[in-house]
This record gives structure tokens, C-alpha cells and sequence, in this order.
């Protein structure tokens, strides 16, 4: 039986200075990050059990170990709802705390973004000598970079990495009818950047190779990066990197019921062989097909669209979940996927209140036909970063938002909450709780450890290896008897 499926994003997310040319983005994401975190700066991240170079199928780490965020000494914090907000590379990234459920991490991945929105604003508050920064929550710089919109589940070790290689690689070559967030141009190593036109993802043209460890070069549709951040002989993390940055609520929410889903069946051994001949060339044709009607090759001679490859997927994991894990939170993720893939058969363009790509690609023919202007034109590229913009009295999502053109699936409440607290469901709930009542004896923290200075001789590290423990319902009333970490220490050793 498929083990559930916690699930979190890391999004690295675009940030710029217009008219400075000395524009340092690691020192502004730096400073950003530390104006927010205020006194957590000095809880620092645990690196102890991390190993990024650690590839799923087999191959060991080279020696030496890599420079850390700390030894750069940029900002790196654990913030009191679980999540992790650090410099990453040149940017200001956001780690979600682990959920349990699509629809909550919707809440948080939205939470995330009010987060930057407000580190914009206390920057500007305490160091109004600072140039205004803007901040994208988008994959692309449109010259031929671009940054990084990851998942991971939670995956049975048990389950042959193989496997998950062969049935998973055509449906995230497919998915992106529904989660692709849309981009003016393309940026393949092998285009002509000047070339105008509009794709259906910012992600794919970044795509090279079918599987590999690497997320900067020569990236894979399935990446191998084998970091559990749990107990190791039972769990994998899969690391999906070859999503793009929604900011649709339902765009989002499918991107990962939809892959939940699919994880689930393949632990079970519930799919047919759907191999595709050209996994890196397929990837780059559907995202350049706004007709949704370019064809792609499966292994066993089969020829379909995208869409028809998704609909396979769609009626076997109505079938699984009627079967095998009929859940509220399952139906509703089948119930959207069948809707949106009916409208992509029937009128794609109806999807502009859902799909990131559509709305988008609305907008963008609105000026087109106003102005007059062509796919070359630099308005377009103007208007399409706008849209990603993550202050709501700037994006251009936001305006569509606010004028009711966007279909929401959590609420404003629901996302201000998540800004503070953590999901009751995972370990993330006793991290963030650590965090917010005993924030003077957190020496350091990560995903799987929390590690207390409670004033004894030596640091006392709590091991949190189970993601489904460390749930409210498990240690509530453990904390609410635990007044001072020394207390909580006591308490555990007891």
C-alpha cells in the first residue's frame, strides 16, 4: 500500500533593482531575508545530515563537502510557521513546510509569497537609503537563466527508483498542459532568443537530459538528488524540479494532487508502460504547442497529444483512488483534473480563471490587439515579468484577483493564518511551535532535528525522522507542559 504523500516547494524567486547597475542580488536577498526574520537570525541551519550530492541510483558523494549558506554568511532562518527562507544562489528562496494535502500547500506556497511581499516592506521601512527591490515569483531572467520552482513527495524507498523514472517522466512531459505558467519567448541553448512567439512554460527549454543529479546545468525531467530528510531506510524525497512557478491557486493545487496521485500508483503498481521515444524533445514540442495538438511518441508505437496521454493518467487514478484511497481530498483533486482536461479538449482559453498559462496568454492578446504589437515586442516581456510581480498593488495576477477574474481554492484568512502558523498534520508543527516559544534555546534547526541549548552541558538534539509525527495531535499537550525548553527536554527524556 502507497505510503501518504507529504509534500512541500522550494521556490527561488527572482529579485532585481531597476536602474542600478552595481545591483548586488546575494547581499539585497541577504538583506531582505534578515530585515524579516528579525532576532531568528540567530537560529542557525543544521547542516549535519545534508548530502545534495547523494544520487538515488547508487552514486556516492564525492569528498569534500560544498561552501554552506553559513560559511557565506548569508541569511539563512526557520521561520515559526515551519518553513525555511534562505539566500540561494542570487536569490531569495522559500522552503514551505511539509504538507500533508494539496490544498494546504496552496496555502502555504500563498503564504510564501505574502512573506516576500512583507520582507519588501519592513526592508524599505528600516533601511529607506536602500534601492526599491522587486521580487518575481517566476523561473526566468529572459537571458537565458533561469531559477529553479521545485517539489518533493514523500516516496517509499522500497519503490525501484527505475520505476519511478519510467512512469513518472511522461507524465511530467505532459503535465504542463495545466501547470505550465506560460512565457513570452524561448531560451533554449539552441534558439535564437530574438525569435518571437509564446510557450506554455517557462521551465522546459531549460531541460536537456532525461534523468541526472544536476538542477543548474544539463538539467533532468527526473532529478536523483537521494536527500530523504528522513529515515533514510524507509523513505526517499523526491526532488521534482521541472515545474514552473504558479501563482494560480489551481494551477497549483493539480500540479501537486495530480503528481501525489500518480506517486501513489506507481508504489502500487498500478500504471501500464507509457515510455515515450524522446523524453527531452517531447518536453520541449508540448511546451511550444498552443494548439495542444503536436503529437508525441510512446515506445510501444502509440502516437498521442499531450492531453490524450493525461486523460490515461486522469482514468487510471480515477480508477485507483475509487479503488484503493478514496479520500474528500482525492475526489476533489479528480473532479478538477477531469474538468480542466474536458476544457483543454473544448476551449482552452475557458481556463484563464484557473491555468497560469492561459491567464496569462489572455492578458498578453488584450494588448496585442489594443496596441497592435507583435510576439517581438519588449512590451510583452515587460508584461508577462509584471505578472509575477509579488506585490499585489503591482502583478498583474493580483490586479486579475482583485477584479474577480481568478478562481481561488483556499481563502485570504487561510493564508494570512499559514504566514505564522504551521500545518497540524506534519513534524512541521512541532518545529514551527519550537520556533515561536522557545526562540532564545534554538541553536539550530532542520528539516529532521531540532537541536535545544537548554542550559545543561551539551546541546540536545531532537530527531524528528518521521514526518507524520511531531503533529499536533501528537505533541500539544507535550508543549503546552513544557513552559521552557529545559522543561521540554525533561519531558522528552522522561
Amino acid at each position: 500500500m502507497a505510503i501518504p504523500k507529504v509534500m512541500g516547494t522550494e521556490t527561488e524567486y527572482g529579485i532585481a533593482a531597476a536602474g542600478q547597475p552595481d545591483f548586488n542580488p546575494v547581499l539585497s536577498s541577504s538583506m531582505l531575508i534578515s530585515a524579516y526574520a528579525g532576532s531568528l537570525r540567530k537560529i542557525r541551519w543544521d547542516y549535519e545530515d545534508e548530502s545534495p550530492m547523494r544520487d538515488a541510483r547508487g552514486f556516492e558523494p564525492q569528498p569534500g563537502r560544498e561552501m554552506s549558506d553559513e560559511d557565506l554568511g548569508l541569511a539563512n532562518v526557520i521561520l515559526p510557521n515551519g518553513a525555511r527562507y534562505y539566500v540561494d544562489h542570487a536569490h531569495p528562496e522559500y522552503s514551505t513546510p511539509e504538507c500533508l494535502s494539496p490544498r494546504s500547500l496552496v496555502i502555504h506556497d500563498k503564504a510564501g509569497e505574502r512573506i516576500l511581499e512583507r520582507s519588501l516592506e519592513v526592508l524599505a521601512a528600516e533601511m529607506p537609503q536602500t534601492p526599491p527591490l522587486s521580487i518575481y515569483k517566476n523561473n526566468s531572467d529572459g537571458k537565458g537563466n533561469s531559477y529553479g520552482t521545485h517539489e518533493n513527495y514523500l516516496v517509499d524507498r522500497a519503490t525501484p527508483f527505475a520505476d519511478i523514472v519510467r512512469d513518472l517522466t511522461p507524465f511530467f512531459v505532459t503535465r504542463q498542459v495545466f501547470t505550465g505558467a506560460g512565457k513570452v519567448g524561448f531560451e533554449g541553448s539552441w534558439d535564437d532568443r530574438t525569435t518571437p512567439g509564446y510557450q506554455l512554460t517557462a521551465r522546459a527549454d531549460f531541460f536537456e537530459t532525461e534523468v541526472g543529479l544536476e538542477t543548474t546545468l544539463k538539467r533532468p525531467i527526473i532529478n536523483t538528488r537521494d536527500e530523504p530528510h528522513a529515515d533514510p531506510e524507509k523513505y526517499r524525497r523526491l526532488h521534482v524540479i521541472v515545474g514552473d512557478a504558479n501563482r494560480c491557486e489551481v494551477a497549483q493545487f493539480l500540479k501537486m494532487g495530480t503528481t501525489a496521485i500518480v506517486l501513489k500508483m506507481i508504489e502500487d503498481g498500478f500504471l501500464p508502460d507509457f515510455s515515450l521515444v524522446e523524453p527531452v524533445s517531447a518536453i520541449h514540442a508540448v511546451s511550444r504547442d498552443l494548439d495542444l495538438a503536436a503529437e508525441i511518441e510512446l515506445t510501444d508505437g502509440r502516437r498521442m497529444t499531450a492531453v490524450q496521454l493525461q486523460s490515461e493518467y486522469l482514468e487510471l487514478a480515477r480508477k485507483y483512488v475509487d479503488r484503493e484511497d478514496d479520500t474528500p481530498a482525492n475526489r476533489e483533486v479528480i473532479a478538477r483534473w477531469e474538468s480542466v482536461i474536458d476544457a483543454l479538449v473544448s476551449d482552452p482559453m475557458s481556463l484563464a480563471p484557473q491555468l497560469d498559462w492561459v491567464a496569462k496568454l489572455r492578458v498578453l492578446e488584450g494588448y496585442r490587439e489594443r496596441d497592435g504589437l507583435g510576439w517581438g515586442d519588449p512590451k510583452l516581456r515587460a508584461i508577462d515579468l509584471q505578472y509575477h510581480d509579488v506585490r499585489r498593488d503591482k502583478g498583474l495576477y493580483d490586479r486579475l484577483v482583485a477584479a474577480g477574474k481568478v478562481e481561488r481554492v483556499v481563502t485570504d484568512e487561510e493564508i494570512e493564518h499559514a504566514i505564522m502558523e504551521p500545518p497540524e498534520d506534519t513534524r512541521a508543527f512541532f518545529r514551527g511551535r519550537c520556533i515561536s516559544r522557545y526562540p532564545d534555546a534554538i541553536a539550530a534547526a532542520s528539516w529532521d532535528s531540532v537541536i535545544l541549548d537548554a542550559g545543561r552541558e551539551t546541546l540536545q538534539r531532537v530527531p524528528m525522522r518521521e514526518p507524520l509525527k511531531g503533529t499536533r495531535a501528537h505533541v500539544e499537550e507535550l508543549l503546552d507542559a513544557a513552559p521552557t525548553a529545559s522543561d521540554l527536554v525533561d519531558r522528552l527524556q522522561a
